[in-house]
C-alpha cells in the first residue's frame, strides 16, 4: 500500500471518483453484452455530451462565486436559434453567424451580470428571469418551427479528426498524434512538477513513482486512443471532444494560474474578505456570468450543429445537467471550491449514466430519478465527509496545494 501510494501521488481514496467512473463503465459494459466500451457507443458519448460539458466549464466558476445560472440552456437555445435565422433569412455565411450566436451570449452574460453586480441582485434570480426571457424569445422569433442550419456547421456538433498518412497503423492517424501528444504533455507535467517541488521543498521525489504513473497513465490513454482510432471508417475521435479539451485547457490554466482565476476563488470563499484585499467583486461578477452566457452560445452552436437544425425546445433542461456535473465533481455548495477537471469527471458520471441506461432499455423518466439519487448521493456524502472533518471529494481528487486558490476559503481548507 506504501508503494501504491506513491505511484499515486497520495491516499487511493483521492481518487474515489475517477475510480467511481471506471467502475460503472465495467458494470454498464457487463450489463449490456459489452456494448458500452466499443468505439461507436464511446464516440456517441462524447459527441453527445460535449456541450453539457462545455456548460458545466462555466457554471463551475458560477457556483464558486457563490451564484447559481438557470438560463444556460435558454441562452443556448435563443442563440442557436438567431444563427440558425441569420443563415436562412438574411443570407449570411455560416461564420459570420457564429458570430452573431457569440455576440448574443455575451451581450446576454452582460445583462445579467449587470443585474448581480451593480444591483446586488442574486445570480439566482437574475438568471431565472433570464431563462423565461430568452425561452419565451426562442418560442417567439421561430414560431415553434425548427429551422435548418448551415451544413457547415456539422463539423462542430459531430464531425471527426480527419485521416491522413499512411494506412499501416491500422487506426486513424489524427487521433493516434493526438494520444502521442496527450502522453507526451502528461509526461512534460509530472516531471516538471517533480522539480519544481524539490525546487520548493528542498526535497527531491523519487523516480520511480513518477516513471511508474506517467507509464499507467500512458496504457489508459493508449487503451482510450485505440478505442476511438479504431471505429468505422471514416470516424475518429469527435471534434465536440477536441473542442472540449481546448477548453479544458484554457480555463484550467485560468483558474488556477492567473489573477482573475484567483479572484474567482476568493470572491465565493469569502466576498468581504476578498473585497477588503483589494479584489473587485463586481468585476469578478460581471465578468463571470458573462463568461457562462458566451459558453452557453457555444455550447447551442454545437448542439445545432450536431442535429443540423435549430429547434424551439433547445436547451431544455440544460441547466439541470450542467449544475448536476458540477456538484457530483465535488464543488462546495456555498461557492468557493470545485476544479474544472473534477467537474468534468463529473459531468463523465453522468454522461455514463445516461449511456449505460439507455443500453440497458431503461425509460427517460427512470433515468431521471436515477440521475436525481446519484446527485443527492454525491452531495450528501461530500457534506458528511466535511462534518466529519474528512477530505471531501474535491479534495480527494485534487488536494490543494500550497498558494493554490483553493485555499481562499477557510471552511473548507480540508479539501
Amino acid at each position: 500500500m506504501r508503494y501504491l501510494k506513491k505511484v499515486l501521488g497520495g491516499g487511493l481514496r483521492q481518487y474515489s471518483m475517477v475510480i467511481a467512473l471506471v467502475a460503472l463503465t465495467l458494470i454498464f459494459n457487463i450489463t449490456s453484452g459489452g456494448r458500452m466500451i466499443t468505439s461507436s457507443n464511446f464516440q456517441n458519448l462524447i459527441s453527445g455530451n460535449a456541450y453539457v460539458l462545455v456548460l458545466a466549464i462555466g457554471m463551475l466558476m458560477v457556483i464558486v462565486i457563490g451564484q447559481i445560472d438557470l438560463s444556460v440552456g435558454s441562452v443556448a437555445g435563443f442563440s442557436g436559434m438567431v444563427m440558425a435565422l441569420a443563415a436562412r433569412d438574411l443570407g449570411w455565411p455560416w461564420w459570420l453567424a457564429v458570430l452573431l450566436s457569440l455576440a448574443i451570449g455575451a451581450a446576454a452574460g452582460a445583462w445579467q451580470g449587470f443585474w448581480l453586480s451593480r444591483f446586488g441582485i442574486p445570480g439566482f434570480i437574475t438568471t431565472l428571469g433570464g431563462m423565461m426571457i430568452f425561452r419565451g424569445g426562442v418560442i417567439w422569433i421561430s414560431k415553434s418551427i425548427s429551422v435548418p442550419a448551415p451544413t457547415e456547421l456539422k463539423v462542430f456538433g459531430s464531425g471527426y479528426l480527419p485521416e491522413w498518412g499512411p494506412a499501416f497503423t491500422g487506426m486513424n492517424n489524427s487521433t493516434l498524434l493526438l494520444g502521442i501528444l496527450a502522453i507526451a504533455a502528461f509526461a512534460f507535467t509530472q516531471l516538471r512538477r517533480r522539480k519544481r517541488s524539490a525546487a520548493l521543498t528542498g526535497k527531491t521525489e523519487e523516480l520511480w513513482p513518477v516513471v511508474v504513473r506517467i507509464i499507467l497513465v500512458a496504457v489508459v490513454i493508449g487503451y482510450i486512443t485505440w478505442i476511438f482510432g479504431t471505429g468505422r471508417t471514416g470516424t475518429s475521435f469527435p471534434i465536440p471532444g477536441l473542442i472540449l479539451v481546448v477548453l479544458v485547457i484554457i480555463y484550467n490554466t485560468i483558474t488556477q494560474r492567473t489573477r482573475f482565476g484567483r479572484h474567482v476563488y476568493a470572491v465565493g470563499g469569502n466576498k468581504t474578505s476578498a473585497a477588503l484585499s483589494g479584489v473587485n467583486v463586481q468585476k469578478t461578477y460581471f465578468l463571470t456570468m458573462l463568461n457562462m452566457s458566451l459558453l452557453a452560445a457555444l455550447a447551442g452552436i454545437m448542439f445545432v450543429g450536431r442535429s443540423t437544425a435549430a429547434g424551439p425546445s433547445d436547451g431544455t433542461g440544460w441547466e439541470m445537467d450542467a449544475i448536476a456535473s458540477v456538484f457530483i465533481g465535488g464543488a462546495a455548495v456555498s461557492g468557493g471550491v470545485g476544479t474544472i477537471t473534477a467537474t468534468m469527471v463529473g459531468g463523465l458520471v453522468m454522461a455514463v449514466l445516461n449511456s449505460g441506461l439507455m443500453l440497458m432499455g431503461v425509460g427517460a423518466d427512470r433515468t431521471q430519478v436515477i440521475k436525481g439519487f446519484v446527485l443527492l448521493a454525491a452531495v450528501a456524502f461530500d457534506v458528511f465527509n466535511k462534518q466529519q472533518g474528512r477530505a471531501s471529494i474535491i479534495g480527494r481528487l485534487f488536494p490543494a496545494k500550497e498558494g493554490k486558490p483553493q485555499e481562499a476559503n477557510p471552511a473548507s481548507s480540508d479539501s
